[in-house]
């Protein structure tokens, strides 16, 4: 029997490992499966329809059940006109917080010709949000065409790319990221103390917002 339990214990592991690196959906493109809203154990509003993930908004945070480290994620997301979105990362689901953006980074997704409220460039499309403005703003498609996005977080050294280019690039927990942090909204917030690993969130800001090819590659 112990022969066994031991043998059993170690194709686990090797099943586990041999995770890393490799890519997998995270999102089926049938079903919300994977995934639960905001302090919650079930899907509220988000639904599925044609292969596409989407909310009309109103619905709250969708956030994937596990916790993510060292990761390429990679999604195509499509903003309604006038709307706003975001994918957050390093998210704490913790008790008291009461929005998902308090704990994580965020990759902002938004209108950002129309948006009816004015915007700053550090709000726009693909920024480290009210952190880092991107380095292109070209580079993102208008509101109702599909953009692809990627989130790259390895060794603390993050990156976000928009349409194939690399747009944001920063150090989490650096000394430069903390003297950004200090000048956002985030200085007294969970997302002010870097931490290794967190929940994927996508944002209902209350918009409708659709994504599609949700892909995620733990890194080794």
């Amino acid at each position: 029997m112990k022969k066994v339990m031991v043998l059993a214990l170690v194709a686990c592991s090797t099943f586990a490992y041999a995770q890393k690196g490799k890519t997998v959906k995270l999102f089926d493109g049938k079903t919300t499966k994977g995934w639960h809203s905001w302090h919650d154990t079930k899907v509220n509003g988000w639904h599925v329809m044609d292969g596409v993930l989407m909310t009309h908004g109103g619905s709250g945070d969708l956030i994937s059940d596990n916790e993510f480290e060292d990761f390429e994620l990679t999604f195509d997301f499509k903003a309604a006109p006038k709307g706003n979105s975001g994918v957050i990362y390093k998210v704490l689901e913790t008790p008291e917080a009461t929005s998902s953006y308090m704990s994580g980074p965020e990759y902002q997704i938004i209108d950002d010709k129309n948006y009816p409220q004015p915007i700053k460039d550090v709000q726009k499309t693909a920024a480290n949000y009210d952190m880092q403005v991107p380095n292109d703003l070209t580079a993102v498609k208008p509101a109702g065409e599909w953009n692809t996005g990627k989130i790259l977080v390895k060794d603390n050294h993050v990156e976000h790319w928009l349409n194939g280019k690399k747009v944001v690039e920063y150090e989490y927990g650096s000394t430069d990221w903390q003297v950004m942090v200090a000048k956002s909204k985030f200085a007294s917030w969970e997302f002010a103390k870097a931490h290794a690993k967190g929940k994927i969130a996508l944002q209902d800001h209350g918009d409708m917002v659709s994504f599609k090819n949700i892909k995620i590659k733990e890194l080794q």
